[in-house]
């Protein structure tokens, strides 16, 4: 883990002496070249210097670290910092809002009559989760990711459409630009281990993931029930833990496929009981 003080102390928006030595210091402790450019951009360095300085203390690498360019992303309407947010008379409160990495807490999603009958509709269809094969681009089983889980298609029953809805006009994202719902439960001791949720562009199963619609750039996690213990989502590059509590959903999005976004994320193992959540990928166009 690299020192967050000395960042915040050194920083003037200068490359100076101190700068790179901490910055050499760092890379040759093991950072990732991605977590501290993520890291000085949350401390407030201009993105371009703060790359520069990375690059100039990382002279002999084979790669040089580059950044793919920012996209648009989903954004619920926080505007005069809005506590409730109307969705077609559907009050959503606002409990929480990190501004880098954009993560935002929501509560009352989801009635605790939708989420029953979300669950009863997935039920039957539950299966071994999977995860993208990142050589091919199709799916595989990961045992990182201990959960079962199913796939709605977009506007499978009315229950789905009034939710893809709703969870669209909250996000301001158009519902054609999301995948189909999906459903998982976590036993246990199930658990998905930290991942990003955007694909890598250097993975060679990438492209052809990247047709169906192009990028992902955001997630919508919708808690269906509240485990007895356990079933966190967390975010480890900002020690950040957010409870699963039935009808309430994390919110995050990630503008470019890259670190920095910092919106590494995972589910906490269940410990005691069972969780259940319905999770919503947004595309950067749409998804067939």
């Amino acid at each position: 883990m690299f020192d967050r003080m000395n960042i915040r102390t050194a920083h003037k928006q200068q490359l100076t002496d101190d700068l790179r030595s901490w910055l050499r210091a760092q890379l040759a402790g093991g950072c990732r070249p991605g977590d501290v450019l993520a890291a000085m951009r949350a401390s407030g360095w201009d993105e371009t210097l703060a790359l520069h300085a990375l690059q100039e203390a990382q002279p002999g690498a084979q790669a040089p670290l580059e950044l793919p360019p920012a996209g648009s992303v989903p954004e619920p309407d926080l505007a005069g910092g809005a506590s409730v947010i109307d969705v077609d008379g559907h009050p959503v409160r606002v409990l929480l809002a990190m501004r880098h990495p954009r993560v935002i807490v929501l509560g009352h999603v989801l009635t605790d009559a939708e989420c029953d009958a979300l669950i009863e509709e997935a039920r039957p269809r539950l299966a071994r989760s999977e995860t993208v094969d990142n050589s091919t681009g199709g799916s595989e089983i990961n045992a990182a990711r201990t959960s079962q889980g199913m796939f709605f298609q977009r506007g499978e029953t009315p229950l789905i459409q009034r939710l893809e809805n709703r969870i669209g006009a909250l996000l301001r994202w158009p519902v054609r630009w999301g995948e189909g719902l999906q459903v998982l439960r976590y036993g246990p001791g199930a658990e998905y281990r930290p991942h990003h949720d955007y694909f890598d562009p250097q993975h060679p199963g990438t492209e052809a993931v990247l047709r169906r619609g192009g990028q992902r750039v955001g997630t919508l996690i919708v808690y269906l029930n509240t485990p007895a213990r356990g079933g966190a989502t967390t975010f480890p590059d900002v020690l950040l833990d957010v409870a699963a509590v039935r009808g309430q959903a994390v919110f995050f999005s990630y503008d470019r496929p890259h670190p920095v976004t910092r919106t590494l994320h995972g589910g906490a193992p269940v410990i005691d009981g069972e969780k259940w959540v319905a999770t919503k990928w947004l595309r950067e166009r749409e998804f067939n």
